[in-house]
């Protein structure tokens, strides 16, 4: 990661972990005391970690994860529920359509976290395919239950590495693309008992926080 950076013409004052510069985005250092929870679902990977801060300095006690499970697999959720519909075998090899249903899987992925409905279309004519399916929010939120249940199985695991109780839990910080789904929050805001923090940019969350750390540095 040194080399990385020297590459890229950086000058790297020092390596912060990816659930640490999370807290320092929202400012956690400035706490006196407290443990903060940091739920990173991506596209393609998911991690919870536990920090604890003791006067501005973090401290991560336990990181739990899976290097399965992401926004990817709420694509293929829609994809095979479509594939069904068509009678399409995902198995095979064919590149070209399973590039289709995987972009239009994301969009009425992307467009779930903000209505309640989107259409799935698929309009190719070389193939005569032209299919239309409008998909719910709430069939979305019982399709992907299974990950968001096993990501949450991670932070059952995390603090009990940690040997923290949820309550003791003083932040929850979402890290990762993923967590922009509604339902994700409102698990995650079940599972501790709080509101999670959600006002920045989840992709941006990380480089925002190293970046905070090299301009105290």
């Amino acid at each position: 990661t040194r080399d990385a950076g020297r590459i890229a013409g950086l000058d790297v004052l020092r390596i912060v972990n990816e659930p640490t510069a999370a807290a320092l985005a929202y400012g956690l250092d400035q706490r006196p005391h407290g443990i903060v929870a940091v739920y990173d679902l991506g596209g393609g990977t998911f991690d919870c970690s536990i920090l604890s801060i003791q006067d501005g300095v973090f401290r991560v006690l336990s990181t739990h994860g899976d290097t399965h499970l992401g926004g990817d697999d709420f694509d293929r959720a829609l994809m095979s529920a479509v594939a069904a519909d068509l009678g399409l075998d995902l198995s095979r090899r064919d590149p070209e359509l399973l590039q289709h249903l995987r972009d239009a899987a994301e969009k009425v992925k992307i467009v779930l976290s903000t209505l309640d409905t989107a259409d799935f279309v698929l309009h190719l004519p070389k193939r005569n395919l032209n299919y239309r399916r409008t998909f719910r929010r709430d069939e979305f939120e019982e399709m992907i239950r299974p990950w968001i249940d096993r990501s949450l199985e991670s932070c059952r695991q995390a603090l009990r590495d940690a040997e923290v109780d949820p309550t003791v839990i003083d932040d929850i910080v979402l890290v990762g693309g993923s967590t922009r789904i509604p339902y994700v929050r409102r698990r995650v805001a079940e599972f501790f008992g709080k509101t999670p923090h959600t006002e920045l940019n989840p992709d941006e969350v990380v480089a925002l926080g190293a970046a905070i750390q090299a301009d105290i540095l």
